[in-house]
C-alpha cells in the first residue's frame, strides 16, 4: 500500500505517520520498519525518520501464518445449544479467542473440543465461531455460531442493531440523570495503539445507560449497547468521567476502596448480563440472561455500608 505524506505531515516521524493509517500498535509499526516491510522511496529508513515533501512510504506487510488452535477439554458453562448455535457464560478472565500470548486456555480452544470441530469459518482458522466477543476481564454470555449460515445471518442482525445486548457495571463516581444515552464515536486512540478513544470521524458508537443503585463514589449501571465496537463500554464512560470500578486500562486510578478490594475484582468490573436475538433457523425469538458472578456479588454486598437510599 502506497502512502503520500500531505504538508501537515511534513517533518513527522515515520513511525507515528504509519501509526495513524494502520490499525497496527507502534511497536508492531517499529518492528516492520525494522525489517523493511515499510519503506521510504524503495528503501529502508528508521523509525525516525522525518518525512519530506514527495516522500513515498510503501507499506508490504506479510500475510500472518495461520497458527494451529489445539482443542482444549476446558469446562464451559453452556446456557443454550442446538445444531446452528450455542450461548456460553464466559467466565472472568478467559480470553475469548487466540492471539499473541494467549494461545492456549481460551475460548476457541474451548469450543472446539465442545463442538468437535463444528464450528463457523467466516472468522478464520484463528476465531472459528465467534460472532462477536467480550474482553477477557469481562464476564457473561456470547453467542457462538456453529456453521457459515447461522454466522451470517446473526452478523446481520448485530449490524441491523437488532442484536440485544444488555451489561452490569459498577462504575466511578455519581450520575445525576436516572437514564440516558451516550452517542459519540470511537477509534484507535491516536498515541496509544492498544487503546480506544472518543475519536471524531471515529465509527458510530451508542451505549444506553440506566443507574440501579447509588453508592457514595459509585453506581451501579444497566447498560444495553446498541452497536459493538472494541471496548465501547469502558470507553465511552471513561469519556464521561465515569470509568469502571478495576479497569486500570481506561482509569484515572484506583480509588482507596478500589485498593482494599483489589484482589476480588481483577480487571474491569463488567457483566454481559442478558442476550437476545432472532434464531438464523427458526425465526423464534430468544433471550437469555445470567446470574451476577461471585465476584459482583460480593462487591454490592460490601458496598451496602455506603448504599445512598
Amino acid at each position: 500500500m502506497l502512502h503520500l505524506p500531505t504538508a501537515e505531515d511534513i517533518g513527522k516521524r515515520l513511525d507515528k505517520f504509519v501509526a495513524e493509517r494502520e490499525d497496527l500498535t507502534r511497536s508492531a509499526i517499529q518492528k516492520h520498519i525494522e525489517s523493511g516491510a515499510i519503506t521510504v522511496n524503495g528503501t529502508k529508513a528508521s523509525k525516525s525518520y522525518a518525512l519530506r515533501e514527495g516522500d513515498k512510504i510503501e507499506i508490504e506487510i506479510p500475510e500472518a501464518i495461520p497458527v494451529a488452535i489445539e482443542a482444549e477439554n476446558i469446562p464451559l458453562e453452556i446456557v443454550y445449544e442446538d445444531s446452528d448455535l450455542l450461548v456460553v457464560n464466559k467466565p472472568k478472565g478467559m480470553v475469548v479467542h487466540p492471539a499473541p500470548g494467549n494461545y492456549t486456555g481460551t475460548l476457541v480452544n474451548a469450543l472446539l473440543y465442545h463442538c468437535k470441530g463444528s464450528l463457523s469459518g467466516i472468522n478464520g482458522e484463528i476465531r472459528p465461531g465467534i460472532v462477536h466477543r467480550i474482553d477477557k476481564d469481562t464476564s457473561g454470555l456470547l453467542i457462538v455460531a456453529k456453521n457459515d449460515f447461522a454466522h451470517t445471518r446473526l452478523a446481520q442482525q448485530i449490524k441491523a442493531h437488532s442484536f440485544l445486548r444488555y451489561y452490569e457495571a459498577i462504575a466511578v463516581g455519581g450520575f445525576h440523570e436516572d437514564t440516558g444515552t451516550v452517542d459519540a464515536p470511537i477509534a484507535r486512540h491516536p498515541y496509544d495503539r492498544k487503546r480506544m478513544a472518543v475519536v471524531a470521524g471515529g465509527r458510530e458508537a451508542l451505549t444506553h445507560f440506566q443507574v440501579l443503585t447509588r453508592f457514595q463514589g459509585y453506581t451501579h449501571l444497566r447498560l444495553q449497547l446498541e452497536t459493538g465496537r472494541t471496548h465501547q463500554i469502558r470507553v465511552h464512560l471513561s469519556s464521561r468521567g465515569h470509568s469502571l470500578f478495576g479497569d486500570t486500562v481506561y482509569g484515572g486510578g484506583r480509588t482507596k476502596f478500589e485498593e482494599q478490594n483489589a484482589s476480588l475484582v481483577k480487571g474491569q468490573c463488567l457483566h454481559a448480563r442478558s442476550i437476545g436475538f432472532i434464531h438464523p433457523r427458526t425465526n423464534e425469538a430468544l433471550f437469555f440472561e445470567s446470574e451476577l458472578p461471585a465476584y459482583f456479588t460480593e462487591l454490592l454486598r460490601k458496598m451496602e455500608d455506603i448504599r445512598i437510599s
